[in-house]
């Protein structure tokens, strides 16, 4: 059995965050073959591109992480009707200095929590772009707006409804099926890092 890195980023910094949460869901029903490591984002001072000639050691240590990932799974809360800052950010560094993008063919896949009823719709369509002018390699299909609530999730990695929970299970696998079939057309190839 193949086994796939799957590097992880957590939109929000909350404590409390339930899209840290649904990370752990994902992770419990992912298939077996999916190994995952998240990639912190909170220590990353604001990108600028003076730093370009030389990056600072989280900087350093974040395009590591992805250049170490076979995959990346974004989990993004929904901030004024798009990404939250620190998430950006954490992209822009990621994505830089120019010519040197970490994102470049990487299959990825967008997924949300909010407890609002559109479940992260458009943090989620403003990250796609994002991730299009990258040159990642969207999984574009199932779409997954998840509306949160502490009885449907009540900690741990569980999720309490049955139809929630194959619905995330199959979400998972579908990504899981992304992956195999980007790697086997575009393999990653190694990245210089700055």
């Amino acid at each position: 059995m193949t086994t796939y890195k799957v590097g992880y980023f957590v939109g929000s910094l909350s404590s409390t965050s339930v899209n840290r949460e649904l990370s752990r869901v994902l992770i419990r029903l992912a298939p077996e073959e999916l190994e995952f490591t998240e990639i912190p984002i909170g220590n990353l001072p604001l990108y600028s591109p003076d730093h370009d000639a030389n990056y600072p050691p989280e900087a350093v240590a974040l395009k590591d992480a992805v250049h170490r990932s076979q995959a990346i799974l974004f989990v993004t809360p929904e901030y004024n009707r798009s990404i939250p800052g620190a998430l950006k950010n954490a992209i822009d560094w990621a994505s830089r200095p120019w010519g040197k993008n970490s994102f470049d063919h990487i299959p990825a896949a967008v997924i949300g929590a909010s407890i609002g009823q559109i479940g992260t719709a458009l943090a989620q369509q403003a990250l796609r772009g994002v991730l299009s002018f990258c040159n990642a390699r969207q999984m574009t299909a199932p779409e997954a707006y998840i509306q949160f609530n502490q009885t449907l999730f009540p900690g741990d990695g569980e999720v309490v409804d049955d139809a929630v929970r194959t619905f995330l299970s199959d979400y998972m696998t579908e990504f899981r099926d992304h992956i195999v079939r980007v790697l086997s057309v575009l393999p990653r190839q190694g990245h210089e890092q700055p």
